[in-house]
């Protein structure tokens, strides 16, 4: 075991004694279509009560999401280009203009598979690159789905090193909407391409303290989950009063 694996299986066992760490950890997601603005106030009171890093909630909810957390530690997150990645770079560049404007302090956005898959580094890079610049500017994150589930190994491999050229902040597995979602073999792939150079989100099926638990294990620094009350509780954090 590497002094690195070292470090992350202690992260993880850490969970097991303390709740809080692993809320610090996760995207509290709601992603559906039907999503309502009710279960979006939810989903951000949710957020502030046992410390989730942050709300991903789609575009149409930015801005209500950041009114409710307005004041606090909590981020708002939000998807672009979701969740086929096959939009243009311009569609995909004037909607993250347009969320950033919204108060989004995170963008996750679906890397364009086709692209990838047909060795078209160009684009794929110079998009990347582009979102990457715009959310630097206005001093926002962006995370780049791979949609593992849709790749190779060898296509895992090279999206993840197009990201580091393309000075991304986070790889992600996945948009949870494919046929499977993170694993820990793609987690411990991707953190091995990336290293130290970004953040890893494991994300797609994450809905047990233990799942999360090897996900840190393989290298994730970041949960994307819908589970996330579920997951605390797991661990101790309290129910409702």
């Amino acid at each position: 075991m590497s002094a690195n694996s070292s470090v992350i299986s202690g992260a993880a066992a850490s969970l097991v004694s303390d709740w809080r760490k692993a809320a610090s950890l996760i995207d509290h997601t709601l992603l559906k279509p039907e999503a309502t603005r009710e279960q979006v106030v939810t989903l951000c009171d949710e957020a502030l009560r046992y410390g989730f890093y942050s709300v991903m909630v789609n575009p149409t909810h930015v801005a209500r999401a950041v009114t409710r957390v307005r004041g606090t530690s909590v981020k708002v997150g939000t998807v672009v280009g979701f969740p086929l990645g096959a939009n243009l770079t311009v569609t995909k560049l004037a909607e993250a203009e347009a969320v950033l404007r919204s108060g989004a302090q995170e963008i996750d956005v679906v890397l364009n598979i086709a692209a990838l898959k047909a060795r078209d580094r160009v684009l794929v890079t110079t998009e990347m690159r582009s979102l990457a610049l715009l959310a630097h500017d206005r001093a926002a994150l962006l995370k780049v789905i791979l949609e593992n589930a849709l790749l190779s190994q060898e296509e895992k491999i090279l999206a993840c090193a197009l990201a580091v050229e393309a000075g991304v902040d986070f790889v992600k597995t996945s948009t949870g909407f494919a046929a499977s979602g993170a694993t820990a073999a793609d987690v411990a792939l991707m953190r091995g391409v990336v290293g130290l150079k970004m953040g890893v989100k494991a994300a797609g099926g994450i809905r047990t303290a233990a799942q999360l638990m090897d996900m840190v294990e393989a290298g994730a620094n970041r949960i994307g989950a819908s589970a996330g009350v579920q997951i605390v509780r797991e661990l101790g954090a309290p129910g409702d009063q």
